[in-house]
């Protein structure tokens, strides 16, 4: 065999890691800008639409930076699930994409027409549509593809299913849960007040949504319910089930007392230990019941190369990200930044 040709287990698990935050990092930040999107119908036109605005405008843009990341990790790191995967979730791929473009230009648009009302409902279905399609390609992944040698062998509607229905609406139900929590951190007064509201209502929504999807997806197929309900898998798995239960009774008194930041920590930790079930669920498959990461990576010195690059941006990412939140980290009023 050529040096180099084969993937290295280590960089496999390295890049299967790097990836995995990547994806968390987009869930959890702009999962909240989104869920300023899905909660806007709520907002009163206005001042509370504007302060939630201002609240995201400085951070938005770079909160997808984590979305390229973890895609393109994907197709240069594990090019074989990227084809396999791809072509069965084509359509609510191009739905999640075309709800980021509407959310994007709604967002400059809304400031710069009299019409608008028309963006902001452009800025509310852009980022529903975004949020529940990337729910929907979650869903169809856990639920498994057809696969025939190295290429996908469903149809084109075999995602569709109630279970990525399901996971579609828990999404919704999350983000709009994130935004909430945001505008409790980041905004003070009538808005701050509106927000515990929607908070409560959202976080009700989301507990609900998590507990569905975690009663179903152990019965998706054998290999998800040994590990929630045999041994030795129950042993790693019975402690994620009852981190989520302390969380969620932690965030309902949080918003009972008032907190301003631990909501919105507590419900990145909600994501958190929800992303671990996942983990749990599939680890080490790519493709579940198909495609182990091992058998899906590229080659060694392809997966070295790329680290390379990865170690110098990633850090440079990260900083401008820490600097964006910093320097942006007061206060919204209905004028802007405190």
């Amino acid at each position: 065999m050529v040096p180099g040709i084969a993937p290295d287990p280590t960089l496999t698990l390295i890049w299967a890691g790097i990836i995995g935050i990547a994806i968390f990092i987009y869930v959890v930040t702009d999962g909240f800008d989104l869920g300023i999107g899905i909660l806007f119908p709520v907002l009163a036109p206005g001042g509370e639409r504007e302060t939630a605005i201002a609240t995201i405008k400085p951070v938005w843009d770079a909160n997808q930076t984590w979305l390229v990341l973890g895609g393109g990790g994907v197709f240069a790191a594990f090019p074989l699930a990227y084809a396999i995967l791809m072509p069965a979730v084509y359509a609510p791929l191009i739905a999640m994409l075309l709800g980021l473009i509407f959310r994007g230009v709604a967002f400059k648009y809304r400031a710069r027409t009299s019409r608008i009302w028309l963006w902001d409902f452009a800025f509310f279905a852009g980022s529903t549509l975004a949020a529940f399609a990337q729910g929907v390609i979650l869903g169809a992944v856990l639920q498994g593809v057809k696969v025939a040698g190295r290429s996908y062998a469903g149809g084109w509607w075999d995602w569709l299913s109630p279970f990525s229905l399901l996971t579609g609406v828990s999404v919704v139900a999350a983000y709009a849960l994130l935004g909430a929590c945001w505008l409790i951190w980041r905004t003070e007064g009538g808005v701050q007040d509106h927000a515990y509201r929607m908070a409560g209502q959202a976080g009700a929504a989301s507990i609900a949504a998590i507990g569905a999807v975690s009663l179903a997806t152990p019965f998706l197929n054998h290999d998800y319910f040994s590990r929630w309900f045999e041994a030795p898998g129950l042993y790693y798995s019975a402690p994620v089930p009852l981190l989520v239960g302390v969380t969620a009774l932690l965030f309902i008194r949080a918003l009972r007392r008032r907190a301003e930041v631990a909501p919105f920590v507590l419900a990145e930790l909600l994501f958190l230990l929800t992303f671990m079930g996942l983990g749990v669920s599939i680890f080490p498959w790519a493709v579940p019941g198909q495609v182990t990461i091992w058998q899906a990576a590229t080659a060694a010195n392809a997966q070295a190369f790329m680290l390379v690059g990865v170690g110098v941006l990633l850090p440079v990412i990260l900083c401008y990200t820490a600097y964006g939140y910093w320097l942006f980290g007061g206060k919204v009023g209905a004028e802007g930044y405190a």
